[in-house]
């Protein structure tokens, strides 16, 4: 049988978006396509720290995380890049000097660090269990970043901010992160020698278009938003209908 090289988006298409489980049939599919030969992985939009319990738990060692700027080959770590060094310090910069806070994840990690309180004055502490690091000496200019998070409501968003990619997802703040899935699918491929027609990814949320391409195959899950099926080469059954299970007995990739 050709070997298939599998990508799953978490949220929506392996779990349940009512009780954030792993989709049973979803799970057994994976074991299934592992054991007829092909290769699985976790493509998200999470950091690795938070990627890789969820990965273990569901029995999948590849993941393409950090929006693509993370691939884990067999287990491995074996990149994680950065945001582009220049515009992050760019927006910085800017944040300085009009007195907006900010905080930066600069290890993969909950942690975080500021040079002050801004932040937590103008956003509030984030949704997300986050250790903050107060450094008043940190210096943004000397090393890496890999996310920033910015405190602005969209009323209030500086015309600077679209210097660099980022998302809002929250009210009082947005944050800048590597947003590129389907590069990072790419060079997982290339990692592996394997030609981009040989890619399976499995998606359901606006963010998933990212990595909808049609040197591959895209599968939109039953419950995914219009947009997603409108680009979907196949439109399977919703994930807690055993939509993930049933394209892949649809296709051949596993057989009942």
């Amino acid at each position: 049988m050709r070997r298939r090289y599998f990508f799953f988006d978490i949220d929506g298409t392996l779990t349940d978006n009512r009780t954030h489980r792993v989709v049973p049939s979803a799970r057994q599919a994976i074991h299934e396509l592992q054991e007829a030969g092909h290769f699985t992985a976790i493509a998200t939009g999470r950091a690795y720290y938070k990627t890789k319990g969820f990965a273990e738990s569901v029995g999948i060692d590849n993941i393409v995380c950090c929006g693509g700027g993370a691939l884990v080959i067999d287990g491995v770590l074996i990149e994680n890049q950065p945001l582009d060094h220049e515009k992050a310090v760019r927006i910085l910069r800017h944040a300085d000097a009009e007195g907006i806070g900010w905080v930066v994840m600069r290890r993969d990690s909950d942690s975080v660090v500021m040079r002050d309180y801004r932040f937590l004055e103008q956003a509030g502490l984030r949704k997300e269990l986050t250790t903050y690091l107060y450094e008043p000496e940190y210096d943004y200019e000397a090393e890496d970043i890999l996310k920033i998070y910015l405190a602005c409501t969209a009323e209030n968003e500086p015309e600077w901010i679209n210097e660099l990619g980022h998302l809002r997802l929250s009210r009082n703040y947005v944050v800048f992160q590597y947003d590129a899935k389907k590069d990072g699918i790419i060079r997982m491929l290339r990692h592996l020698n394997a030609d981009l027609c040989d890619a399976v990814v499995f998606g359901d949320d606006l963010n998933d278009l990212v990595m909808f391409d049609p040197a591959w195959t895209s599968i939109a899950m039953g419950n995914a938003k219009p947009e997603l099926k409108e680009k979907a080469d196949y439109v399977t059954d919703a994930n807690v209908d055993d939509g993930i299970r049933n394209a892949c007995l649809k296709f051949g990739w596993i057989r009942q």
